[in-house]
């Protein structure tokens, strides 16, 4: 019988060796971390049921970036020979937000606080790793300004500059959407998680193989790091993995151009930053009422009663629901 490497065989042989690497290196991480005391610090007007978790190592994601990066080399190099490095770019992006992560979390530990960069800091920094990426991935031919309507197979032209303006405000947004879902164990983990087998479907489909090894890696990487952040967590990702998670999604949905992708697959992230937008705007509008018990919505379903389990279930199921959907919306486009 002669083995056969397609991008049907290569997606899962990334995914189980990232899922194997990422879970051994989380063996070593999470001790070093403990040792290093970089323990995360719980926001004083965070849910009070939150106060247990204080000194819980942040900085997790390491793992599943690292996990994710070698493979995406290993499995990747060939291509790379060859010219291809579309897979890289979008890696090196999304470890661009991840670094920026990295410098607020270690902020945060060094300081023992819960505030890092300012929003200002933030923003900057990640509007120009935005402007950077669109800037590459034009000038190498992989970005186009044709934005594609799912489910209607439609491409509609938009000048160039006001389409940069567009992706750059949605690649700022989606990275923060994803931070923010970050609130409760486990959740954007396997939010995102599902997400990312989305784009590798996606990938296979059109049959843009080096783009598909980066989210089956991402993938695998995800779910050996739920073995360790799943509910009590023995580990956080922090704004190192989150913001890595961000960088991936809105980094894949520009690279395959399909960015309006993002409102079914990420209705999630949506939905936790529209909570907090609606919790904001009422507080004000009002004088001091609030609209939601507590925002982003998962703490508002934390207040009603809900596990954190029971979220987790609930947000990764709406996600498959919304990926399966968008799956079948985008079939007949090539």
């Amino acid at each position: 019988m002669v083995w056969i490497w397609t991008e049907w065989t290569e997606a899962p042989i990334a995914a189980g060796a990232a899922f194997l690497l990422t879970l051994v290196i989380g063996r070593f991480l999470i001790p070093e971390l403990r040792k290093l005391k970089a323990g995360q610090e719980i926001r004083a007007d965070g849910p009070a049921w939150h106060a247990s978790k204080a000194g819980t190592p942040t900085m997790g994601g390491i793992m599943f970036i690292v996990g994710t990066g070698v493979i995406v080399f290993v499995l990747g190099w060939p291509r790379m020979l060859g010219g291809n490095f579309a897979h890289l770019y979008v890696y090196l992006f999304a470890l661009c937000f991840g670094f920026i992560g990295f410098v607020d979390d270690y902020r945060k530990v060094r300081q023992h606080q819960n505030e890092g960069l300012t929003a200002k800091q933030k923003f900057i920094l990640q509007l120009l790793a935005a402007v950077v990426f669109l800037s590459l991935m034009r000038y190498e031919g992989l970005l186009t300004n044709r934005l594609y309507i799912p489910g209607l197979q439609i491409n509609i032209a938009v000048n160039w500059i006001l389409y940069l303006m567009f992706a750059a405000f949605v690649i700022v947004g989606a990275v923060n959407a994803v931070n923010l879902t970050d609130g409760i164990d486990g959740l954007a983990c396997s939010v995102t998680f599902v997400v990312m087998v989305f784009f590798t479907a996606a990938a296979v489909l059109w049959r843009l193989t080096a783009l598909a090894l980066f989210p089956s890696a991402l993938a695998g990487g995800l779910a050996a790091f739920f073995v360790y952040n799943h509910h009590p967590a023995k580990t956080f990702m922090g704004d190192t993995g989150s913001l890595f998670l961000g960088g991936a999604v809105a980094a894949l949905a520009f690279a395959m151009d399909m960015p309006l992708i993002l409102i079914p697959v990420g209705i999630i992230y949506i939905a936790e930053t529209l909570s907090d937008i609606i919790q904001v705007a009422y507080f004000k509008a009002t004088h001091g009422k609030r609209f939601f018990k507590m925002a982003p919505v998962h703490h508002h379903l934390e207040r009603c009663g809900w596990s954190e389990a029971k979220i987790v279930t609930v947000f990764s199921a709406v996600t498959l629901v919304c990926c399966a959907l968008a799956y079948l919306a985008i079939q007949g486009r090539h």
